[in-house]
Parts: C-alpha cells; structure tokens; sequence
C-alpha cells in the first residue's frame, strides 16, 4: 500500500467493447480509501460491465485500472484477491453441500493460507474456530451453525455469502447488487451489515434499491449508456434533472 495514494481504485478511459457495442466507453473512476461508494444506472447503463472490470472478471478492451497507485490492468482475480481486493456476486456463492459454519471456517482457513482436511478436522486451528464462533453470532447464524447451506432461505445464503466475504478480511469489498432477490427484513439486516463492515475498509457496490444507496454510499456515481453521467452525494445526483431524465421510463432504478 502506498501512503501517498487517495484512492484504493481508480481507472482512467476504462472501455470494454462488445462486438462493435461500447457496454463502458471512456470511464473515469476513483474509489477513495475507506469510503462507501456506489454506482447506479437504469438497466443497461454499464455499470455492472464497470464492476467486472474493476473487479478483473473482464479485461478491458481499453484503459487502466490502478489499485493503490500500481497498474494492475492485466492482474487476474486471485491476484487481486492476494491484494486484498474481494467481491461477491450477484447470485449467492456459497457452497450448498456444507454445513453453515463449513462455509465460514472454509473461508477462514483460506484467509490464513491453510488447507482443508478431508476429516474437517480444523481442532488444532483454535484461531479459526474462534473466529467461526464469532462471524455466526454477528451475522445471526448461530443456530443455523449445523445446518446445510444449501437448505437456507436465500435471505440467509446471501447473508452468510457476506459473512465469508468479510471472513477473508479484505481492505477493499466490491457487491454486485447484494439486496437482490431480499425481502424488506432481510434487506434491513443486510445493509446494517454492510454499513458495519465499511467502517475500517473500503466499499464499492452496485445496488437497483436506491433507499439503501441514500442509506450507506458517501459517493455516488450515475452511469448511462456507459458512461458517467454524474457524481456526487446522494443529494447532489438526486437533484439532477438529467439524472431523474435517465431513470424516466425504467423498471428498475
């Protein structure tokens, strides 16, 4: 990490072109340190595009992405994820055929570098249960501790996805749309969540719900037929007649 450097990610001209379609075309992106940044855009904008190049799931067809002031364009995910850059998909990722506190201890021993035992043995590993013990009781899994992940509601697999997200401890956490598919009570638990986990590191999300983007985003950028249209708080974009022109006609916001 450069102590020099304001921003955890920033791109510069970013582009990704698809058969003669720009999904990105040009886009200018800083993502400070230790804030809560979110992209928005009426379906089709680009900005999920923008989250997979940010987040190495598509190499552009143009541009730079720099994370802490070092080119990182041609890296890899897992090399970005040794860099601490971690994100969760849109669908739940989580591993259906393991217990819940399977899901969380398998993401713990990555995070510190160890293999899993056939057995599941993990006993000589006290760290790593103590931890387990800990991510299940601050995201409201304890007593689903022995269950299948696989049999949870979706509201539960998407909190525990968040909880094996954070389990790997990463200084920048990227979501793509983390309150999709969520119900009201699941959706008020999930952004709690978040809005604690962004206290000591930095996030970038993609979200459709705009009460949760008023709710925990200091920045926020609009994207439209991809590019950035605006940025700013959530007042500022709010207030934009050409912003509110952009959603005119949307299902979705």
């Amino acid at each position: 990490m450069m102590d020099g450097v304001a921003y955890a990610l920033e791109a510069r001209g970013l582009s990704r072109e698809f058969g003669g379609f720009f999904a990105v075309k040009d886009v200018n992106f800083r993502l400070a340190r230790n804030s809560m940044h979110a992209v928005i855009g009426p379906n089709g904008a680009g900005k999920t595009t923008l989250f997979n190049l940010l987040t190495k799931f598509l190499p552009p067809t143009a541009g730079v992405i720099l994370h802490e002031g070092d080119d990182v364009t041609r890296l890899g995910m897992p090399a970005m994820a040794k860099r601490s850059v971690v994100r969760s998909f849109q669908i739940s990722a989580v591993f259906a055929g393991l217990t819940v506190r399977e899901n969380i201890e398998l993401a713990l021993l990555r995070e510190h570098g160890l293999a899993w035992n056939l057995l599941g043995r993990i006993s000589r590993h006290r760290s790593v249960l103590d931890r387990a013990d800990a991510l299940l009781a601050r995201f409201g899994l304890s007593e689903y501790a022995w269950t299948m992940a696989g049999s949870l509601s979706y509201g539960r697999k998407r909190v525990l996805e968040l909880a094996t997200t954070l389990a790997l401890e990463p200084k920048v956490l990227l979501l793509d749309e983390p309150m999709a598919g969520l119900g009201h009570e699941d959706i008020g638990r999930v952004t709690q969540l978040i809005h604690e986990a962004g206290k000591d590191r930095t996030v970038l999300l993609v979200e459709h719900n705009m009460n949760v983007v008023a709710e925990l985003a200091d920045t926020i950028t609009v994207m439209v037929r991809g590019e950035v249209l605006a940025e700013g708080s959530y007042a500022e974009v709010s207030s934009r007649a050409d912003v509110m022109a952009a959603y005119t006609g949307q299902a979705h916001g």
